[in-house]
């Protein structure tokens, strides 16, 4: 103490280890960030700290704030040198995305982060709140998942075992029982057709979604193009009984990213279920 002053205080460093297990030390939680995955980026904003968004992928769409930011290119195809450009102190990015280790050569620091399941996405946001000096994230955690709790009380007992099919992206890529997705159809009451062995989001064959005969298909307006015509579908309970949620691309975007609306995707995927479960 001098004078009724604290001198010598400096921000804490920060060391978060991120999902490759490497551990990332930072001088102080970053003022300048730029994120590579759509989730990652509503989790920051959820946070408190959008402002700290200098940059953001292609696919970052919410909230509206961040669609006025430089763009960086993909998962798959990051701008390296738009990236650099902007000077962050941390890249987040998806375990998945190319790019890693040619930005950290370049000296940019990375956090590598890919939610798959909800225990996944609880885990980011507490990492993130960390990274971000946000004390109580998982209390806006609790409130997520408060919400999902609720949108499976609001479905009628009728709607309970229903067998669901639900595509992720065009190709058959289907959301599976170990999925964020799959997980959110088991607490709202309803069976997922596709068997948990096959993983997170396997590629299914046509035949697969024939043999199991959903009561239910989900599946966004970008892909729904042609399913009728898929060897086998027509005959399919839920395509004759029009059994059919086609989600509009923003509520797909909701649907398909692990991070802070997942109540707000409980609401829709229980909405479906309501309005077109029923026998």
């Amino acid at each position: 103490m001098c004078g009724g002053f604290v001198v010598g205080l400096h921000a804490a460093p920060l060391q978060i280890t991120d999902d490759r297990g490497v551990t990332v030390l930072l001088a102080q939680s970053p003022q300048r960030i730029v994120s590579l995955l759509p989730s990652l980026t509503e989790t920051v904003c959820e946070l408190g700290r959008c402002e700290r968004l200098v940059g953001v992928d292609r696919y970052s769409n919410f909230p509206q704030s961040v669609r006025h930011l430089p763009q960086t290119g993909g998962g798959i195809d990051p701008n390296i040198e738009a990236i650099v450009a902007l000077k962050p102190d941390v890249v987040l990015m998806a375990t998945s995305s190319r790019g890693v280790q040619r930005l950290e050569s370049l000296g940019v620091k990375v956090l590598a982060l890919e939610p798959r399941t909800s225990r996944d996405a609880q885990r980011v946001m507490g990492l993130l709140g960390q990274l971000l000096e946000v004390p109580d994230a998982l209390r806006i955690w609790r409130a997520i998942d408060a919400g999902v709790s609720a949108a499976a009380q609001s479905l009628p007992a009728s709607a309970r075992g229903l067998r669901v099919y639900y595509e992720v992206s065009s190709g058959g890529y289907a959301a599976g029982q170990q999925s964020f997705i799959g997980e959110m159809m088991t607490r709202l009451g309803v069976q997922n057709i596709v068997e948990p062995q096959l993983g997170p989001f396997p590629r299914v064959n046509p035949e697969y979604v024939v043999r199991a005969n959903p009561d239910l298909i989900m599946i966004g307006s970008r892909n729904v193009q042609g399913m009728e015509q898929r060897p086998g579908w027509a005959g399919l309970r839920a395509i004759r009984g029009r059994h059919i949620c086609v989600f509009t691309p923003e509520e797909s975007d909701v649907l398909v990213r692990p991070g802070p609306r997942m109540a707000e995707a409980a609401r829709v995927m229980a909405r479906c279920i309501s309005r077109k479960g029923a026998p």
